[in-house]
């Protein structure tokens, strides 16, 4: 197990659906007891397997990790198949288990222009991230999304930042989020500020591109498959920047990630 991570039993304090699409709930937070743990960060993640998953669903699911306070930790998730569909039926007083803080969070620099760049469920490690942050005054956040709006926990950001927020769903709102990214990349990268994307693989791409092309200083959080966490089963390896075609050099995502510097890796 990694350094800091521990295993732990967790009592479920409340899970809250947001929004709905077509009247079927679909996204959901899921609020624990507080874990002993020292420290954490914002990006990183924990493996949640509740009893109720029985030999049926073997492996545990990573969650990203939303907020922890002093009293509960969130976590923030869509129903997508078997196991986030058991999730969504959990309730309160049940126990799951919980294996974390995993992985590495997002960088930091308190008196620097920050750009959060999120994609959809890619808005989760930001929640903590803009709450914990000393100086939010120098955060701002682009947020790009196809679902409707309340099936996110926009409004704990823009009480707090300014967020520029896109829907997608006709062609032309995705070349007004491409451009809108590309633009507020450059105005980043022009004054040496820090920018942090996370979403679904083709945002993270799109990220990857301006932000190799600008010479940005850009960290990115992948949503890569993970089935054990902590670095064993190798399901979840992402192509590093060292890659030749003779020598391909891959690490694992969920312990040298999920995030990752731009000049890192090959997207």
């Amino acid at each position: 197990m990694p350094p800091h991570a521990s295993y732990t039993h967790l009592t479920v304090l409340d899970i809250v659906p947001f929004g709905s699409i077509a009247g079927k709930n679909t996204f959901f937070a899921l609020r624990l007891s507080r874990p002993d743990w020292p420290e954490w960060q914002p990006g990183q993640f924990v493996m949640i397997r509740p009893d109720s998953f029985g030999l049926e669903i073997p492996w545990p699911r990573p969650l990203g990790i939303c907020d922890m306070n002093d009293r509960y930790l969130i976590c923030f998730f869509q129903v997508l198949g078997r196991g986030t569909e058991r999730l969504a039926q959990l309730s309160r007083g049940e126990t799951v288990a919980v294996t974390g803080p995993l992985g590495k969070g997002f960088h930091s620099e308190v008196d620097t222009p920050t750009l959060l760049l999120a994609g959809g469920m890619g808005i989760v490690p930001f929640i903590g991230y803009v709450r914990s942050h000393p100086q939010p005054w120098n955060l701002s956040m682009v947020f790009g999304h196809r679902p409707p709006l309340s099936c996110y926990p926009i409004e704990s950001l823009r009480e707090r930042i300014p967020v520029d927020i896109l829907r997608e769903t006709i062609p032309g709102d995705l070349d007004n989020l491409l451009f809108t990214l590309h633009e507020r990349i450059h105005d980043y990268s022009a004054q040496n500020g820090l920018i942090l994307g996370c979403g679904p693989k083709p945002f993270l791409r799109t990220l990857y591109g301006y932000g190799k092309s600008m010479g940005a200083r850009m960290q990115l959080s992948l949503e890569n498959t993970m089935a054990c966490g902590v670095g064993a089963c190798l399901g979840c390896v992402t192509k590093t920047a060292k890659t030749t075609p003779e020598t391909p050099e891959y690490v694992q995502t969920c312990t040298k990630g999920p995030v990752f510097w731009i000049d890192q890796i090959v997207l």
